[in-house]
């Protein structure tokens, strides 16, 4: 498999630990994912004797199952999957679970929530200009799970608490409200001259920023990835596994 990524000048006898199995939603956009692999050569470069490989529940191959039996089938100690997701949901508590369930493997807890995720937030919407009359909402992906929504919630309490004003939150799926209803209500309650903007809390660009784009928001903020915090997100949620 040609998944697996070292440090320069880091051969496979180099290697030591679990392996460390980055799985993300995977997605057809060239940027979303080169966004996602970052994080991955970031830990990579980051613990150059932690074999580092790539995964994915959809889209993209290797699928998760595959990666996890190949490095159970080698000579590493184990295997942690870490889920490249903002929160609980069908692929962690469905795909994830079936691809660890065998001796040896584990699954880690998603990225979010996290207070560093709200960091990158912040520092995303500073980035894209937000003024002190905007609006925010918090666009999401979304998922029918209750504690994904739950977890959203944190993440918009968060950034409400560090923005010191409401965040409204909108879902490309899954939930309600959805980004375009969440835009229109931030828009009605907007003072004169006010915009609205929109935090993008998706990992990458693809499908659910193409649609976030086009919510009818006056600026939308790019995603979380790429960011060096991310990696040490990830690392943590890896060490916490092992």
């Amino acid at each position: 498999m040609t998944n697996a990524l070292h440090a320069r000048g880091t051969t496979p006898g180099d290697l030591d630990g679990p392996v460390l199995v980055g799985c993300s939603h995977g997605t057809d956009d060239a940027d979303g994912r080169a966004a996602v692999r970052s994080i991955l050569t970031g830990i990579a470069a980051y613990r150059p004797h932690l074999d580092v490989r790539e995964a994915f529940v959809d889209v993209q191959e290797p699928e998760v199952a595959d990666v996890v039996s190949h490095a159970l089938d080698s000579d590493a100690s184990g295997a942690v999957v870490v889920p490249l997701l903002l929160s609980v949901g069908f692929h962690v508590k469905v795909d994830i679970a079936a691809a660890v369930d065998q001796p040896g493997a584990t699954a880690a807890a998603p990225l979010g929530p996290d207070p560093r995720l709200v960091d990158i937030l912040v520092d995303r919407l500073e980035t894209a200009g937000l003024g002190p009359d905007d609006s925010v909402v918090l666009a999401a992906a979304g998922s029918t799970d209750p504690a994904a929504a739950l977890a959203v919630e944190s993440v918009a309490a968060g950034l409400a608490d560090r923005l010191e004003q409401p965040v409204t939150i909108g879902y490309g799926a899954g939930a309600e409200p959805r980004v375009p209803a969440a835009v229109a209500a931030a828009r009605a309650d907007a003072p004169p001259g006010g915009r609205v903007v929109v935090a993008s809390y998706l990992l990458a660009p693809g499908y659910f920023y193409d649609r976030v784009r086009e919510a009818g928001a006056d600026v939308v903020a790019a995603p979380l990835a790429p960011d060096e915090r991310l990696v040490h997100i990830v690392l943590d949620r890896y060490d916490a596994a092992t």
